[in-house]
């Protein structure tokens, strides 16, 4: 386990936990803000390219959504943080995009995957405009942009978010 503590820019202190096994590769990292957080969302309406350099601090525990284009990516038990930009973000959309589109077999998928790869490209471009959310039941995640907006999460949305990832705990008596 790696524990690095430091200042993030505008973002505050915040602890990077690495945890991994040299035996199996196993690897989960996280970004811990030292400060108190409550659960909390930011959205950010990205109509520009200027946009794309907006800083993201992504927790394990965070879902995050390209609204207009009802693409979500949640926190699954082997979920990781990151600390990246928009345009960083966009790119891990388009990453898992593509690779669906390799693995289409039928030509409705295909064209799917298409369609929203090319309206990202838009967007990119700053011929469209979309919301970005960054929902966090723990609140650790934030977008760092003065068009950018904070808020509480709803009891609604609390009770349908994941968590992302349970740490395992060894006991290293009985290994």
């Amino acid at each position: 386990m790696i524990a690095h503590t430091s200042e993030i820019p505008y973002f505050g202190e915040h602890t990077q936990l690495t945890i991994f096994c040299n035996s199996c590769g196993w690897k989960h990292t996280d970004f811990i803000p030292a400060e108190g957080s409550k659960p909390g969302g930011w959205s950010l309406k990205v109509n520009s390219p200027e946009h794309l350099n907006a800083r993201v601090v992504r927790s394990s525990s965070c879902t995050v959504r390209l609204v207009e284009l009802s693409l979500e990516a949640s926190p699954g038990s082997s979920s990781s943080g990151y600390i990246s930009n928009i345009e960083g973000v966009f790119n891990r959309f388009e990453d898992v995009i593509m690779m669906l589109h390799r693995q289409a077999d039928d030509n409705d998928t295909a064209e799917q995957c298409e369609v929203l790869l090319r309206e990202i490209e838009k967007i990119s471009a700053g011929h469209r405009s979309i919301e970005l959310l960054l929902l966090d039941p723990m609140g650790h995640s934030q977008i760092l942009h003065e068009d950018a907006h904070p808020r509480d999460l709803t009891e609604d949305e609390l009770s349908v978010l994941q968590t992302g990832p349970s740490i395992p705990v060894f006991d290293t008596d009985v290994l």
